[in-house]
């Protein structure tokens, strides 16, 4: 008889030993929050955890979620090359090696006679990762290269896909991806209730709960279920600090932040055509400000928050160290609109709502009238 979805979740849980987490470049808080709880949760199961996002640098606003540092902006090393030697008969007396012109050079000096290539065999160990989970991706491409760069891995290795958003390409070995959820940190936490409530603990509640608040803004978007906020209750009974959450997420903005908005309005600009507000920050108006690349996703969701009548959100910026004149854009839209179609054939990556490209050898407004013709002339 087959498994139940949760007789899965539990043998693959149970079986493994060290499991990466991974989830998109452009999550807003709501995978992290549930990347750092998972952590928390599978390692008083006596699992090793590692929790990855390409390029990630911990956004200041949730500094304070503990162990939000150990997020790493890269997958480690997956496999050990092992190189076997047979010295049976020559023996060993020394070993040594060089690195020159990038290529590995290793040294062996047998005791006597010779070695040859016919004493050596090459192999290689299994993977560091016996499971992964990812958090809140669409499809495995919304990794870019997270996922790009180590394919096999997740081919080779099972996978649990946690989401809730309907266009999920159910592309795991078991699909925990729940519709009437309003995020995937309420998903995962469901999951822990449902699974062994008992583990769960202040840091968890803390880190699920960040993360139902940023994909939510506060429970103030539509179509936000009683479930789901009779659950957030029940996160705060077990230790979560709501207010202290919202006031680290919204009521502290650094000085350079709001600094670095000014900035932004100062060069906004409404395409009514196409519903398109769109802004651009220049190395100089980061040098101004004081601010740095990471508070842009602070800006983004403020032009979002305050631009009712936009159908597509569009900030672009200068590389504060460029190279070939780098500008970097997020182009955040509206359910009629694909974020991910728009930008792909610029090279972008993201999903349906949010996805971001990084356009060379452009200027600011050269990259704005490239996505600007994307919007307008989508390729069939």
């Amino acid at each position: 008889m087959a498994r139940t979805e949760k007789q899965q979740l539990k043998h693959l849980f149970d079986s493994s030993k060290h499991v990466l987490i991974a989830f998109a470049k452009n999550d807003k808080g709501d995978a992290l929050g549930s990347a750092l709880a998972l952590k928390e949760w599978l390692e008083q199961q006596g699992k090793q955890i590692d929790i990855a996002s390409h390029d990630f640098v911990v956004p200041q606003k949730f500094a304070f979620l503990d162990g939000a540092e150990h997020v790493t902006p890269k997958v480690p090393h997956l496999q050990q090359l092992l190189i076997s030697i047979d010295v049976k008969d020559a023996g060993l007396q020394e070993l040594s090696y060089d690195v020159k012109d990038q290529k590995l050079q290793i040294y062996v000096t047998p005791e006597s006679g010779f070695l040859t290539r016919q004493h050596v065999a090459t192999s290689q160990s299994d993977f560091r990762y016996d499971l992964v989970v990812t958090l809140g991706a669409h499809d495995l491409e919304e990794l870019g290269p997270l996922y790009e760069q180590n394919a096999n891995l997740f081919f080779d290795v099972p996978v649990i896909n946690i989401d809730q958003d309907i266009k999920n390409d159910h592309y795991g070995t078991v699909n925990l991806v729940d519709l009437t959820a309003s995020s995937t940190a309420e998903v995962v936490t469901n999951m822990m209730i449902n699974t062994s409530a008992r583990t769960m603990n202040k840091k968890i509640a803390t880190a699920l709960l960040t993360g139902m608040i940023a994909a939510t803004n506060s429970f103030k978007k539509e179509h936000i279920k009683p479930h789901s906020l009779a659950l957030a209750s029940k996160l705060v009974s077990m230790g979560a600090d709501r207010d202290f959450i919202i006031k680290q997420l919204y009521q502290t903005k650094s000085l350079s932040t709001l600094r670095l908005w000014g900035q932004a309005l100062a060069h906004l600009s409404f395409d009514e055509s196409i519903g398109l507000v769109s802004t651009a920050i220049t190395q100089k108006d980061f040098a101004t400000s004081g601010a740095d690349e990471q508070q842009l996703y602070d800006i983004i969701e403020e032009l979002i928050a305050n631009s009712p009548e936009a159908q597509l959100t569009l900030l672009l910026h200068e590389h504060v160290t460029p190279e070939h004149n780098q500008v970097h854009a997020i182009l955040h839209v509206e359910k009629m609109f694909n974020a991910k179609e728009i930008l792909s054939p610029l090279g972008g990556y993201g999903n349906s709502q949010q996805a971001s490209v990084t356009l060379k050898g452009v200027s600011l407004e050269q990259a704005r009238e490239r996505i600007v013709d994307a919007i307008k002339n989508p390729v069939e």
